[in-house]
């Protein structure tokens, strides 16, 4: 196996977020169900060490995402999911742990990456690339997670 080979596999193994983009059906949600596992370590860490592997999951993510691209022949194909992925870890930065803000989290991000309200529609529109990929999650994941913080402060 090549190096070039390895890559390949290696990018769309983590760009499909581990296989679970090919689901046949709704993609996207079976991307942030799996990206639930990964979570429940995460939240075992330190905030700042979670902090610290979310920034840098996005950041490997413009470049995953932009080599998927090329790899699949088209932008944002439905099969690429560590966008999902990452939305939904910003979307649960310093949420309480527990099962309840895990599906409210999940709720809240798959609405807000569905549903695409300004400015997650204006970045899934206009922007290109890795970047463009990325960013309408994120944006989406912020979103959520301002939601799922107010709903907490208020309980």
């Amino acid at each position: 196996m090549t190096n070039s080979t390895l890559q390949k596999q290696l990018t769309l193994l983590l760009a499909t977020g581990f296989g679970s983009g090919y689901a046949p059906k709704a993609p996207g949600t079976v991307g942030t169900m799996v990206a639930v596992l990964p979570l429940l370590l995460l939240q075992q860490l330190p905030l700042w060490s979670y902090g610290v592997i979310v920034v840098a999951s996005c950041l490997v993510g413009v470049l995953i995402c932009s080599k998927a691209d090329v790899y699949l022949g088209s932008h944002d194909n439905k099969v690429i999911v560590w966008d999902e992925f990452c939305g939904y870890w910003i979307t649960m930065f310093a949420a309480p742990s527990g099962w309840i803000p895990i599906v409210l989290g999940f709720m809240l991000f798959r609405f807000f990456d569905i549903v695409k309200p300004w400015p997650v529609s204006w970045a899934d529109k206009n922007i290109q690339g890795g970047i463009g990929v990325m960013l309408d999650d994120i944006l989406a994941g912020i979103l959520a997670w301002s939601c799922i913080n107010i709903i907490y402060l208020f309980v």
